[in-house]
């Protein structure tokens, strides 16, 4: 009797787990839809004028001299590292790749002798963090939906502090969406920016093709100078937008995996209590048949 009650308690628990990761589930997949909108919106944005700062920088007769692009001379050697994490788990390896590839950049520049700066976002990102005993200079907080102005300022604090010559990099550990079945921790380097050689070189043959020449007016270093800024902002938001794709979709797999073993449990263990159950009525009509059969 004590088995079947311990079986039955255990389907009773398995049960309400169930009912809460397929709500956790169905939050997840409303977010990633919502979330999947956000950053497929802005990826044209920030691809093209990537692409624009590229054509505009081989179309210069003069090398572009702009310390977003050559970094600052005499800059201290000191990299700034941005770790994106999320603030609940329950999402599968996201914060585990992340932070993996994270610790694994900061131990590299530690062996190389180069001093950093630590900032992060998500609460996963400073527990960890904190265990490990690494200072954290910075914590921001974006939310599911993040604000672009709210992005822009960081950005805006990271050129600031790079075109004085505070550090010699500026880089973002993120997990980069590529599609619903593929997220890439990544390491990307957001100052200096490396502007796109292939969309330099395709510039450069369609000059050839067309034999057209553009003039600019303003100038092109004119154009440049207001356009890399949008870009490192646009980039960084692009960033922030795709580690929030990545958290929502692993944890709606995450959530489904774990709705599928608890279902799985679930039989199993009404397949023990139906068997307990039988082998105790089984039991049970052996003792009444033999206590008959003694009073014959």
């Amino acid at each position: 009797m004590a088995q079947i009650r311990e079986i039955k308690k255990r389907m009773v628990a398995v049960a309400t787990i169930q009912r809460i990761t397929k709500t956790m589930q169905m939050i997840a997949t409303a977010k990633f839809t919502s979330s999947l909108q956000r950053a497929r919106a802005t990826r044209p944005y920030t691809d093209k004028i990537r692409e624009l700062v590229a054509q505009m920088a081989a179309s210069s007769s003069d090398e572009l001299d702009d310390p977003l692009v050559n970094g600052v001379s005499g800059a201290a050697s000191r990299e700034l590292v941005l770790v994106v994490s999320s603030d609940r788990g329950l999402c599968g390896a996201y914060n585990s790749h992340v932070l993996r590839i994270a610790s694994r950049h900061l131990a590299a520049l530690k062996a190389e002798g180069v001093d950093y700066e630590l900032q992060i976002v998500g609460k996963k990102a400073a527990g960890y963090f904190a265990f490990a005993g690494i200072p954290v200079s910075e914590h921001h907080t974006f939310g599911d939906n993040p604000d672009f102005e709210q992005v822009a300022e960081v950005a805006s604090s990271f050129i600031t502090r790079f075109a004085a010559g505070e550090f010699s990099s500026v880089r973002v550990a993120y997990m980069k969406f590529i599609s619903n079945a593929r997220q890439e921790p990544e390491m990307m380097q957001l100052l200096p920016m490396r502007l796109d050689e292939v969309a330099a070189e395709e510039a450069a043959i369609e000059d050839e093709l067309t034999g057209v020449s553009y003039e600019f007016s303003p100038s092109v270093e004119q154009i440049l100078t207001a356009l890399l800024p949008r870009a490192v902002k646009t980039s960084l938001f692009q960033a922030i937008n795709d580690a929030i794709v990545s958290e929502q979709v692993m944890r709606m797999i995450a959530m489904k995996a774990a709705s599928d073993n608890a279902t799985g449990l679930g039989r199993t263990l009404k397949r023990d209590f139906n068997r307990a159950r039988q082998s105790k009525i089984t039991t049970e009509l052996t003792e009444i048949v033999s206590g008959a059969a003694a009073l014959e």
